[in-house]
């Protein structure tokens, strides 16, 4: 697995997409539908793993 980004992406609508801009260039366009989708699995890992973290005793904390 490659190291994470620390860094929150820009994220914007054209022409009926949504452009994810990514790391080192990369550019992600969506149908609106699946980025609706992918936002929630993006905040349910998210969660899951803050909750874990703070099981674990580092509080959570965020780089």
């Amino acid at each position: 697995m490659s190291r994470p980004h620390a860094e929150p992406r820009t994220v914007f609508h054209e022409n009926g997409e949504v452009i994810i801009d990514g790391p080192d260039g990369t550019i992600i366009a969506m149908t609106p539908e699946a980025a609706l989708r992918t936002a929630g699995r993006l905040d349910e890992a998210a969660l899951d793993e803050l909750i874990a973290r703070a099981q674990i005793g580092d509080g959570g904390k965020l780089d």
